[in-house]
């Protein structure tokens, strides 16, 4: 029975240079006698089309990208039946890579797709914010759209560093958003600067410890509310926690752990999940989809 596998990739994601790989990556390919489909994107959303629409004609789809590219993909394998979902296979071009951190896939393209066809299929969590789904993170506030808001060209003449610069031009003007949160039988409100509702070991390039005994498929989400600190003092202290990941060096942090949660607000306020813009928001439903897509590791 042939083997088939849809190579999908973003040739303009990170610094550009998918296309000077693309024939070690079909020569490691098709070693495992697979036969190549390759489909290289054209705009946003392209990606999402094409595997929604055929994406149970292949046994693997390699996803050749950023985070953003994964997102289409699982939001696309999100649509198919459970049972015939190809499973993905992650080569991680894109300028911070968080999933392929937290799964360990390099982000040498060769080396990845050596790992990836030699590995099996690990299944993973997914998330959903109201009709959107996530691979790893929903997050709103402080920091939250520097992804969305930096140009391509920025990202690929700096990489990690344009999101680091970006960031910092926000901190003059920290914005409070109040919540009424509910999870399992807990409901308070309060405000917040910053959010984060993940099922990752890495965010933004850097290693999430702010939670212990991290799982991708233990159906919990590891939640993350950071508070407006009172005084100079607390800003120090907020800093700190950060720079060490120890919640307990601030009051003004909140973490625990919940499969589903809802925020609800009186604004709509902009969310971003997975790194991409994920609407301007009222109400954020945010649920646990149970082992939803398998990833060669």
């Amino acid at each position: 029975m042939e083997r088939k596998l849809l190579l999908i990739y973003n040739p303009v994601s990170g610094k550009g240079n998918i296309k000077s790989h693309l024939t070690d990556i079909i020569d490691i390919y098709t070693e495992k006698d697979f036969t190549i489909t390759l489909h290289p994107t054209k705009c946003s959303k392209d990606g999402y089309e094409y595997i929604k629409e055929h994406g149970i004609e292949y046994e693997i789809i390699s996803v050749c990208g950023g985070d953003g590219m994964l997102n289409e993909a699982v939001s696309a394998l999100m649509t198919l039946p459970q049972e015939k979902r190809p499973t993905v296979a992650y080569l991680p071009t894109g300028s911070t890579n968080d999933f392929a951190g937290t799964i360990g896939i390099p982000t040498d393209v060769k080396r990845a797709a050596k790992m990836v066809m030699e590995g099996t299929p690990f299944f993973c969590d997914v998330g959903q914010l109201n009709d959107k789904y996530f691979a790893y993170i929903a997050a709103f506030g402080l920091f939250t759209s520097v992804s969305y808001d930096t140009s391509q060209d920025f990202k690929n003449l700096f990489g990690h560093l344009a999101y680091i610069i970006s960031g910092i031009r926000q901190l003059a003007a920290i914005k409070e958003y109040h919540f009424k949160i509910s999870f399992d039988d807990k409901v308070f409100e309060d405000d917040f600067i910053f959010g984060m509702v993940t099922n990752s070991l890495q965010v933004g390039g850097i290693k999430n410890n702010f939670s212990t005994a991290i799982s991708l498929n233990d159906g919990l989400f590891e939640v993350l509310l950071v508070k407006k600190p009172k005084n100079a003092s607390g800003y120090q202290k907020l800093a700190k926690a950060f720079l060490s990941q120890d919640i307990e060096k601030s009051n003004d942090i909140i973490s625990f752990k919940a499969s589903k949660i809802k925020f609800e607000s009186e604004l709509e306020l902009p969310w971003t999940v997975d790194g991409e813009f994920g609407g301007n928001i009222t109400c954020a439903d945010i649920s646990l989809l149970p082992k939803g897509f398998a990833v060669m590791v």
